[in-house]
């Protein structure tokens, strides 16, 4: 039976408000750790719509499962299946089609603004600014070909479509507040917040539960087009 895929690469980057979305709407999905060898037993032809989450590698570490991953994906775009990238995973994409990912030389976290940059059906729900969350210090290219949507203040290519059912994102539309505590636990350290570019944890609290459940709208709206054109 066709089903959905959610490539994922280390256990703090899951599926999260991807996966409750999914079970809600009662759609046949699995998880798959792409770091764990998982795409080897894959029928490749099988899928009719594939997610690919984030992680805390890059695109350039020299991991085999990574070049894996990037033709594996070249294969789900020859076939023409509906894809979304959240973060490490919209690098894959434009990796996949070409374009360079590079490190943006500080990190942009938190709350962060998006401003849309071009009409496209993956964006007919939101307005021309809203934000997204960000943790990441990579930023990809936009591919040949591609339409680039958006963008922030601190990273100029926040997300890109190409063709008719590619949507590629810098940011993490997927997280809920569960998931931004573990990443503060876990990983807070990692991030300086007298850089410009780092929202003030504080900051990124207030009203956390508020901003979350706008975002997850937000992404309610890109999932149910992605889900679309796996039907279409």
């Amino acid at each position: 039976m066709s089903e959905i895929l959610v490539l994922t690469h280390v256990d703090y980057c899951p599926p999260a408000y991807l996966g409750d979305f999914l079970d809600a709407r009662g759609e046949s999905w699995r998880e798959v750790r792409c770091d764990l060898g998982e795409l080897d037993a894959l029928d490749l032809d099988q899928p009719k719509a594939v997610a690919v989450m984030g992680g805390g590698m890059s695109v350039n570490d020299p991991l085999p499962w990574l070049e894996q991953e990037i033709q594996v994906l070249q294969h789900f775009i020859a076939r023409d299946i509906p894809l979304i990238g959240h973060c490490l995973g919209g690098q894959l994409l434009a990796r996949a089609l070409g374009a360079p990912v590079q490190h943006m030389g500080y990190n942009e976290a938190g709350w962060q603004p998006m401003r849309r940059l071009a009409p496209s059906p993956w964006l007919d729900h939101l307005p021309d600014e809203f934000p997204i969350y960000q943790w990441h210090n990579d930023s990809f290219a936009i591919p040949e070909g591609a339409i680039h949507l958006l963008s922030s203040s601190w990273c100029a290519n926040q997300g890109f479509s190409w063709g008719d059912k590619l949507l590629a994102l810098q940011g993490h539309p997927e997280m809920t507040v569960q998931l931004v505590e573990e990443w503060f636990r876990d990983a807070g350290h990692l991030l300086d917040e007298t850089q410009p570019s780092q929202e003030k944890r504080v900051q990124t609290r207030e009203n956390l539960a508020g901003k979350v459940a706008a975002m997850n709208r937000l992404a309610e709206g890109l999932y149910s087009h992605w889900l679309r054109l796996a039907v279409s």
